[in-house]
């Protein structure tokens, strides 16, 4: 057996996230993209079990997810003699068009997209227009002034920068999730960075870390939002981490505004491929 990993993106409005849900069943990342291997491979339904970088929930979308499984030797289905990717043309003609497979590559046969990966990134787009935004509607939660006075800015910096490195991150994340799992996790950075697509206004909360919790960005979204609308004390970032509860931290930000944006590995780096 050979393993493969693919890069892939996609808007998960419609989805009802990545992972797999058959009781009931749902429509979901994994199962579309599963079922267009088995169909581009010639395999027998549900004979081929894929491995993710990160399970993004409903209506959560992704620019550089990474996705690996094992099959016996590709051959010229990976690379025919132009330097193409026969395989790939086929995923992309046989998953939605919300759906876009960027790369496919042969890795080491031990490798996991999961347990390999090195750091994750998301991004978090929020919209602080005063009118909600139209060609980021989908990818984008529209919280009007969100830190328009600079103030506030420094303040959401200083709080966020209280996340930065290893924590127990209990307070961030879906509790029922936490059952049997290490809630400690490890954040490498977090940037507020400005931008503009098609004339409308953003926000980019940049974090990067090494894994993370379930709901755990949007979580840490949702309580720079409360601390910049006076919700929450801008100091209380601390004693948000220290209590281990979900009730003491911010509301839960909306997913549309929530990308996985790239995976790293030793290999390679998931948005640069």
């Amino acid at each position: 057996m050979f393993t493969y990993a693919l890069t892939l993106a996609y808007e998960g409005t419609d989805f009802a996230g990545y992972a797999k849900q058959t009781d009931p069943p749902q429509r979901t990342i994994q199962g579309a993209l599963e079922s267009a291997l088995v169909t581009a491979l010639h395999l027998p339904d549900d004979s081929l079990k894929t491995v993710v970088a990160g399970r993004t929930d409903a209506g959560v979308h992704a620019a550089g997810q990474v996705v690996s499984f094992s099959h016996p030797d590709l051959g010229p289905r990976l690379f025919g003699p132009d330097g193409t990717a026969p395989l790939l043309r086929s995923l992309n003609a046989l998953t939605p068009p919300a759906i876009s497979v960027r790369s496919l590559r042969a890795v080491p046969p031990d490798f996991s997209a999961r347990f390999d990966a090195l750091t994750r990134e998301y991004r978090y787009y929020i919209a602080p227009g005063a009118q909600p935004p139209l060609f980021t509607r989908h990818f984008a939660w529209h919280v009007p002034g969100f830190a328009a006075d600079p103030a506030h800015r420094a303040q959401l910096q200083q709080a966020a920068a209280a996340l930065v490195g290893e924590h127990d991150f209990s307070s961030f994340a879906v509790t029922a999730s936490l059952v049997d799992k290490n809630p400690v996790r490890t954040i490498l950075s977090i940037e507020f960075v400005d931008a503009v697509f098609f004339g409308e206004p953003l926000i980019e909360i940049r974090i990067v870390g090494t894994a993370f919790l379930q709901s755990m960005v949007r979580v840490i979204v949702g309580t720079l939002a409360a601390i910049d609308a006076g919700r929450i004390a801008p100091d209380a970032m601390p004693e948000i981490l220290a209590a281990r509860l979900r009730a003491s931290a911010g509301p839960t930000a909306p997913a549309c505004g929530l990308t996985l944006f790239g995976v790293t590995y030793e290999q390679f780096n998931s948005y640069n491929s």
